[in-house]
């Protein structure tokens, strides 16, 4: 097992790996309250810290990700320390959940379900550069979960695309890219955390469900 990985809760209804996004890691107030409020629903919940992640908890030096290959490849390890049978979702926060999608279109088998966390539809100011182009091969149930004022893919931007019927977009109310919102919209983060929350394990508990039965 990784050194750097770890688990929250037992795998009663399956199993949950989600990874960091690019610029924080598993140790975030945002991936820790996931993590939890998905063990609490009966799931055992894999967070892991990239290697170049790792390294900077280790010396405080900023670096940059790895490339996707690489990052798709530790993501695949991950897999395997962490899942032990039955039902397995992955994804992850941002970037993280890219790479998981990805490896997912690539290899089916290797999981029955993806949750996006705020998905990185396109870099903020470049919405020509839209990181979709692998939707059409997830043919596993996707979830995703987006606040509505995302720089990286807002509600008007992300509802002009057109994605796979069995994709479930789920809007936070005038969240940002990590769900928070602004004041004035009678909104609070903790609010819309637990609204997200919910979305994520009605969904993986809906797919555990239908494994059960099969």
């Amino acid at each position: 097992m990784q050194k750097n990985l770890k688990m929250y809760g037992t795998a009663t209804r399956g199993t949950v790996i989600l990874a960091h996004g690019a610029g924080a890691g598993m140790d975030s107030a945002f991936m820790v309250y996931f993590a939890e409020g998905i063990a609490k629903a009966g799931f055992k919940c894999c967070l892991f810290d990239f290697p170049y992640m790792a390294k900077r908890m280790e010396d405080g030096k900023k670096r940059p990700p790895d490339r996707a290959p690489k990052l798709a490849e530790v993501y695949k390890e991950v897999i395997t320390d962490c899942h032990a049978g039955g039902p397995l979702y992955i994804g992850g926060k941002s970037m993280g959940g890219r790479i998981a999608s990805m490896i997912l279109a690539e290899d089916p088998q290797l999981a029955d379900g993806l949750i996006l966390l705020g998905y990185p539809f396109a870099p903020p100011g470049k919405p020509e550069n839209i990181r979709v182009e692998h939707f059409p091969a997830l043919m596993k149930p996707t979830l995703i979960v987006q606040g509505e004022r995302d720089v990286f893919g807002g509600k008007v931007f992300v509802e002009s695309l057109s994605l796979p019927d069995h994709f479930r977009l789920k809007w936070v109310p005038d969240g940002d890219h990590g769900f928070k919102p602004r004041k004035a919209s009678g909104y609070t983060e903790t609010e819309n955390w637990d609204a997200a929350l919910a979305c994520v394990t009605d969904y993986a508990l809906g797919i555990s469900d239908s494994y059960d039965s099969q």
